[in-house]
């Protein structure tokens, strides 16, 4: 009978998509190969299982001279194929610390657009199991952020971070950089003596006196997911589990933004499964860091820009914490299917914020990101590959950053929140816990998903649901769910009234009479009443500024700016969205502002829409390409490529 019921089921499925799953073939060709398309290692035949690492940190001429030293599966190969982007190779030697040998190695040519590097190939016989390779970075190695003392909050100490993802780590680490492959590590990493080293592993709390730190990570992780950090830092714990590394001179700061961090920790866990990594440790690293956050285990790396001071952008950490399940925990097998790590990290982000702070506000952050993917899907549907609006992506001869786009974050969340939807919560509460408890410290392929969501979700609940228009078809499906959020309808209305030229913002003077104490006599009280910021959260205001009209005067911007600060306000959301608005309408009043923003943060999610204004107008791009030129060394080259290919174009 349940045979008969699955027939009847995917008759009714494969009718309602009106051709054969996609997801078939693409599980053919996993069966075919499971080549990285974005890795050069031959992983079929020999893979690292775990990584020691030796590396002497050098800030005078800004160089890493490292061993790292291979423990690898040999599947009877006679060559181990690493990966190498801007490495200088020293040597190569097999067997043991203490009984090497040197061996034979070649460097193979750099692929046509420099994006996957050189192929480091290392002779092997089929009995090798260890392969060391000793090297040095160069000033190619863009995974490094090495910032000069004026770059960092102290001003007298220099600072150095990593950023791997997508495919960088290969340019301070020769490795098998392919997110397919997990391994373990341990590190022993040299630095003054007057810094602190970090890393995703295993960290101290405070600095030495020789400036050595051992690290170990003893659970298997992915290759981009090895990070280092090394400053002048110091440590706050909020409990025994999680706490805060900074500059000291953020500190203070930081213990007072993610006080709630303990309590985020016990929601996520709540809701999906204990937490499996030990530690959790944030570290706030200079504003030149490219991203808001990135989800390294144990030590969550984010960007100083979510310290606005009233706790208004805390979602970014709920989102790093929930990758310590999606993406961490449970790893996208390729590139392709980047969505795997962050549309279930967006949902489950929501899904956090939802418990600490009410369903009214994750709605609103809901809404307000989903209005972003919207605006992003029409520029990729009119664009060069509008089929980067599908979930599941074909990246191959693309740089991996190409796939890094909102329709992975959440276009993907909103397939999740549709399928919720279908389903009901509880039960599909249940399948995630599901799901991250099968593919524990594993990786999972797009095809793979569909087999568990099918045999696990679908079919025991008799639910039809078109995964597939969702996955492999361009665009939004008609059947997503919607959020209409009452509180951001009344910021739209407001932005309407106030582009019309109602003076919804003046002081508004109403009457009352109040009785006298001790008297039967009354009084006539007047009361003012004004609308202030502080009334409306952050998205509320982005809200109100995207519904301001296109062709509102400068007269209207300047009388909102000085009734409400946005250029100098500090919250880095509403400034970047006022920022480009006031561009757009030739507002160059704004210009100072603009200036000592985009001089100062280096995060590329501000970056990219305030230079794509201002390159548009050839007066503005002017103005735009010395100003990036005097802040372009100090942006991570994460950003500082991605605003470049806005002048080039």
């Amino acid at each position: 009978m349940r045979n008969l019921l699955f027939i009847i089921y995917l008759g009714l499925l494969f009718s309602s998509c009106n051709t054969r799953p996609k997801y078939i073939e693409i599980q053919n060709a996993v069966n075919d190969t499971i080549i990285d398309d974005h890795s050069y290692a031959n992983l079929n035949a020999i893979k690292t299982i775990h990584l020691e690492l030796e590396m002497d940190v050098n800030f005078q001429n800004k160089t890493i001279y490292g061993v790292a030293r291979h423990e690898m599966v040999n599947n009877n190969a006679s060559v181990a194929i690493f990966d190498t982007r801007n490495l200088l190779i020293q040597k190569v030697t097999t067997g043991t610390k203490g009984h090497e040998q040197e061996a034979d190695f070649v460097i193979g040519e750099m692929d046509k657009d420099s994006i996957l590097g050189q192929p480091l190939k290392v002779t092997v016989d089929p009995k090798t199991t260890q392969v060391n390779i000793y090297y040095q970075t160069t000033k190619g190695s863009e995974a490094l952020d090495w910032l000069d003392t004026l770059s960092t909050s102290s001003k007298t100490k220099p600072f150095l971070y990593t950023q791997g993802q997508a495919i960088l780590t290969r340019t301070w680490i020769p490795l098998q950089d392919s997110p397919s492959n997990r391994f373990t590590y341990n590190a022993e990493v040299r630095v003054p003596k007057d810094l602190l080293a970090l890393m995703s592993a295993e960290n101290p709390k405070e600095k030495n006196d020789m400036g050595i730190y051992n690290f170990e990570m003893d659970q298997p992780i992915p290759s981009y997911l090895i990070s280092l950090a090394v400053g002048d830092i110091a440590y706050h714990p909020f409990d025994a589990n999680t706490g805060v590394y900074a500059e000291k001179e953020l500190l203070n700061a930081c213990k007072y933004e993610f006080v709630d961090l303990p309590k985020m920790m016990k929601a996520a866990s709540y809701l999906y499964g204990e937490y499996q990594w030990k530690q959790y440790d944030l570290m706030v690293l200079p504003y030149s860091f490219p991203f808001g956050g990135m989800e390294n285990p144990r030590l969550t790396f984010v960007n100083p820009t979510i310290l606005a001071g009233d706790r208004s952008l805390v979602s970014v950490i709920a989102h790093e914490l929930a990758h310590s399940w999606s993406g961490n925990l449970v790893t996208n097998n390729t590139w392709d299917d980047f969505w795997l790590n962050e549309g279930f990290t967006v949902y489950f982000e929501q899904r956090i914020m939802e418990v600490l702070y009410g369903k009214e506000t994750a709605d609103i952050l809901a809404q307000v990101e989903f209005q972003e993917m919207q605006e992003e899907m029409k520029e990729l549907l009119s664009g060069k590959h509008p089929e980067d609006t599908q979930l599941h992506l074909n990246l191959k001869n693309r740089n991996p950053d190409d796939g890094m786009t909102s329709i992975a974050y959440v276009k993907g969340a909103f397939f999740l929140k549709t399928l919720e939807s279908k389903v009901g919560r509880e039960k599909f509460d249940r399948f995630l816990k599901h799901y991250f408890k099968v593919f524990q410290f594993k990786t999972v392929s797009t095809a793979a998903f569909i087999t568990e969501m099918e045999n696990n979700l679908l079919f025991p609940e008799k639910v039809i649901f078109d995964y597939d228009e969702w996955i492999f078809h361009n665009g939004l499906p008609k059947n997503s769910v919607i959020i209409n959020s009452p509180r951001l309808k009344r910021m739209e209305s407001l932005a309407k009234r106030f582009s019309s030229g109602e003076k919804v913002f003046e002081p508004i003077v109403t009457y009352e009479w109040q009785k006298i104490k001790k008297s039967k006599k009354k009084k006539r009280i007047k009361k003012v009443s004004k609308i202030k910021r502080e009334d409306f959260i952050v998205q509320e205001w982005q809200t109100f500024i995207r519904g301001l009209s296109d062709d509102i005067s400068i007269e209207k911007l300047q009388y909102l700016d000085a009734t409400f600060n946005f250029s100098t306000w500090g919250n880095s959301e509403v400034m970047a969205e006022w920022f480009v608005l006031n561009i757009h309408q030739k507002n160059r009043a704004v210009r100072p502002a603009i200036e000592k923003f985009i001089s100062k943060v280096g995060r590329r999610k501000y970056l990219l829409p305030i230079y794509k204004a201002l390159v548009s107008n050839p007066e503005d791009k002017v103005w735009a390409k010395k100003v990036f030129d005097n802040s372009k060394a100090y942006y991570h080259a994460v950003s500082r490529n991605s605003v470049a290919e806005l002048f080039a174009n």
